[in-house]
């Protein structure tokens, strides 16, 4: 096995947090499909198996003065950002705690000020275009910025996802355009959605660098989205990133993914696990052992813990405070 993380200047601490992000990330969202199944959150839209992709790039990023307007799925991007399990959870029962809206939206409408997570919109690919906003009132200003975007490939064939990147390519703007391909916008397959045959293939009508990679492989989604962060950061303008990995479970928690594909295409995806393959790896350069991985789990399943049962007790919204945010205040 090739010691890629030694070439990528990754010190094993650093290979540790990636790794116990992205697992705290999986627990997290196996948490909410339990506490949705016992009807206790009323909906839950999954970033299992898209791990590796979301906390492989978000490590690229700095959060201090970068900026990530995440899709539904981004767990491991938001956990990166400084987002926590009590907070996801407090959004997942809709709380009056949740960072997100107050308890007013449905969960994956991630927003966080503190944090530099921008508010996401229930209509699919509206944070593209904003993206390049922020990237272009960055350029303005002349601050050290750039923006990380992800949407799904069923959202790249949206207008948003091609005036947001036309108008990036042109302007030369430090914006990442990641698309997270899971092969199915809900029920619609890769094959029925593109001309082409990658999302990436579209980069070269915007006057960008496309790139597809493994999503499955961390270190991987990590080196293209360092590479461009030092263009963007140069000034050479924005990239388009395809993550290729798989969607284990329904596109939601109202989904039945039984009518438009087969058991055993889901259980031949999940051969290829990143929560597996990454601890092999990191065990095979000694990095990860057993016994720590075994403490890693216990301390994350202590933390979910936490987390639902703060989550659980803590208050809802006041019914008059139902039109809040809505009209300006005095």
């Amino acid at each position: 096995m090739e010691n890629r993380h030694k070439d990528l200047g990754l010190s094993n601490e650093k290979l540790l947090q990636m790794y116990e992000t992205m697992l705290l990330s999986r627990r997290i969202d196996e948490r909410m499909w339990l506490l949705n199944r016992s009807g206790k959150i009323p909906f839950v839209i999954s970033c299992q198996g898209q791990e590796a992709a979301q906390v492989g790039a978000a490590f690229a990023l700095d959060p201090e003065k970068d900026f990530a307007l995440p899709y539904y799925r981004d767990v491991g991007v938001v956990l990166t950002f400084g987002m926590t399990a009590k907070e996801l959870m407090l959004s997942g029962f809709a709380k009056a705690e949740d960072p997100n809206s107050g308890g007013r939206q449905m969960p994956g409408h991630f927003g966080q000020k503190k944090n530099r997570i921008v508010t996401g919109s229930s209509p699919v690919t509206t944070q593209v275009p904003h993206a390049v906003g922020l990237a272009l009132a960055g350029k303005m200003e002349g601050k050290d910025l750039v923006t990380f975007v992800t949407f799904g490939e069923g959202s790249s064939n949206q207008g948003d996802f091609h005036e947001g990147a036309n108008f990036a390519g042109v302007h030369k703007l430090p914006v990442i355009f990641m698309c997270e391909n899971n092969k199915y916008a809900i029920s619609v397959p890769i094959e029925k959605q593109l001309g082409c045959a990658k999302v990436s293939d579209r980069a070269i009508g915007y006057g960008m660098p496309g790139i597809t990679v493994d999503g499955n492989d961390p270190l991987e989604v990590y080196k293209v989205t360092k590479e461009a962060v030092d263009r963007a950061r140069k000034g050479e303008g924005p990239t388009l990133i395809e993550t290729v990995s798989y969607r284990f479970t329904a596109h939601s928690s109202d989904d039945d993914d039984r009518v438009y594909r087969t058991q055993d295409e889901v259980t031949e995806a999940k051969t290829k696990d990143s929560i597996v393959t990454f601890a092999e790896y990191l065990k095979h350069f000694g990095i990860l052992t057993d016994e720590m991985e075994i403490a890693m789990n216990d301390r994350i399943m202590s933390i979910v813990n936490e987390a639902t049962d703060y989550a659980e007790n803590a208050p809802y919204a006041d019914p008059e405070s139902a039109l809040k945010y809505v009209y300006g205040e005095e």
